[in-house]
């Protein structure tokens, strides 16, 4: 094996004996050639919140547990990008490749480790995602044969809410060794998919389920309207 495959292989953790993990079964990432398999980054700095946002408690869970059961009802499997020794307690981890790269390196990482062709990628920080949108989102994967298909709302476009192929991991390690750690402008350079605003809108989906969590502030609102019945996924 050269020294550069050997670089290119993710670690992978699982839990330690003994540990109740229901997020995922290992055996089926190792053994079976999913269609789909689902990632969440969770190693970001979270410098603005001023603490770890993985673990922030939100409506009685922490985001981490949030983020990972969505991912888990949309694809079946649910996996951890970030370090083995902080998360392998709550789940199967991958760990990246290029650390410290921010959210594309988080992708490239999940992306050289994954099995299935299709990846849903979900950030640790969105806790008011509807499980109903991920479905679509998932369905509109699977039925297209773009590289990408990921939404719009806001400001643009929300690379940590997509479905990746497999191969988009070519294209993230060419930008990662250029030092280049921007996602969207790589959207250009692949077939990609967006579900834009209108479409949106015309399935009932509001934007307003894209709020990530960023600062205090964030956080602080995010407990007020969490704590409302309308909220709750």
């Amino acid at each position: 094996m050269s020294r550069a495959e050997t670089r290119l292989k993710p670690k992978i953790a699982v839990p330690p004996r003994g540990v109740l993990t229901p997020i995922a079964d290992p055996g089926v990432y190792y053994h079976d050639m999913d269609s789909l398999t689902g990632f969440v980054p969770a190693g970001g700095k979270s410098s603005r919140m001023g603490q770890d946002k993985a673990f922030l408690q939100l409506g009685g869970r922490t985001l981490l547990a949030h983020a990972l059961e969505l991912t888990k009802a949309a694809t079946g499997s649910a996996f951890i990008v970030g370090r083995t020794e902080k998360f392998a307690a709550f789940g199967p981890v991958i760990e990246d490749i290029y650390p410290g790269r921010g959210p594309l390196g988080g992708i490239h990482g999940a992306l050289t480790s994954a099995r299935s062709e299709l990846n849903l990628i979900l950030a640790v920080d969105m806790p008011f995602l509807q499980p109903d949108f991920l479905n679509y989102l998932v369905a509109q994967a699977r039925n297209s044969t773009a590289t990408v298909v990921v939404p719009a709302a806001g400001r643009g476009l929300q690379p940590l809410c997509g479905v990746y192929r497999r191969d988009f991991a070519e294209v993230a390690e060419r930008s990662l060794v250029a030092d280049k750690n921007k996602i969207d402008c790589l959207f250009a350079e692949v077939k990609t998919r967006v579900i834009k605003q209108d479409e949106l809108e015309r399935n009932c989906f509001s934007e307003e389920m894209f709020r990530n969590l960023n600062t205090e502030l964030d956080w602080q609102e995010a407990r007020q309207a969490f704590s409302a019945p309308s909220t709750r996924s």
